[in-house]
């Protein structure tokens, strides 16, 4: 049928490509392996107290991330702060605390 304007068959288009962004599925699947490690650890405290729990799994998230980050800029520190939204100062700093740089 010609009824239907050519308008709408683009919006339909458009709609179908946006509809899903491909970041916010990684960042789900993220998530969920941060969630299940932290059940783990709990689960395997075994009734054990904890202290510093926060500065422990930034840290373990942190450092990873970190390599990885200049893994993929091939060691470009500039285009590394930029990728995760930090100074190149603060990356600096953070290679040093974690003995990356």
């Amino acid at each position: 049928m010609s009824g239907i304007p050519a308008e709408n068959t683009t919006n339909t288009t458009i709609d179908t490509q946006i509809s899903e962004p491909q970041e916010a599925q990684s960042t789900s699947g993220i998530q969920e392996c941060v969630q299940e490690s932290m059940e783990t650890y709990f689960s395997n405290l075994d009734g054990q107290g904890t202290n510093e729990l926060y500065k422990m799994v930034i840290s373990e998230v942190e450092q990873p991330l970190l390599r990885v980050v200049l893994k993929h800029t091939r060691g470009n520190q500039t285009r590394a702060a930029e990728i995760l939204g930090i100074n190149r100062g603060t990356l600096r700093k953070k290679l040093k605390m974690y003995d990356l740089g």
